[in-house]
C-alpha cells in the first residue's frame, strides 16, 4: 500500500503514542477472547513477552478511558484475522488511512 497523502511524522507521533498501544491491547483482548488464542500463543504470534500479554488482558496496559475512533474498528479486527491466521499484515499508514487524527489529540 502507499502512504497517505497527508503523511507527516507528527501524525505518525500521535498514532504511535497514543492509539497504537490501545489498539493493541484490544487486538490481544480479541484475539484471547474471541478467538481462543492461548495467551501464551498470542505472545508467541505477536513477538512480544506473555508478561505483556497479560498486561494487556488486565487492562495494565494500553487501558484508556478514551474510546478508539469506530473509524478503526476495521483495522483492528484486520489485525486480529492476519495474526491469527498467520496471513496479512497491517502498517501504521492503514492505521493512518482509517483513523482521521488530524487534530483530535
Amino acid at each position: 500500500m502507499t502512504e497517505p497523502s497527508s503523511c507527516d511524522i507528527m501524525r505518525c507521533d500521535i498514532l504511535v503514542r497514543q492509539l497504537l498501544p490501545q489498539m493493541r491491547a484490544e487486538m490481544v483482548y480479541r484475539l484471547v477472547n474471541e478467538r481462543g488464542i492461548s495467551q501464551s500463543e498470542a505472545s508467541k504470534r505477536l513477538g512480544i513477552s506473555r508478561a505483556a500479554v497479560s498486561q494487556y488482558m488486565s487492562r495494565k496496559r494500553g487501558f484508556t478511558r478514551e474510546d478508539l475512533p469506530d473509524t478503526l474498528e476495521s483495522v483492528i479486527e484486520r489485525w486480529v484475522s492476519a495474526v491469527a491466521s498467520g496471513e496479512g499484515t497491517i502498517t501504521i499508514c492503514d492505521v493512518c488511512r482509517s483513523a482521521d487524527i488530524v487534530g483530535k489529540r
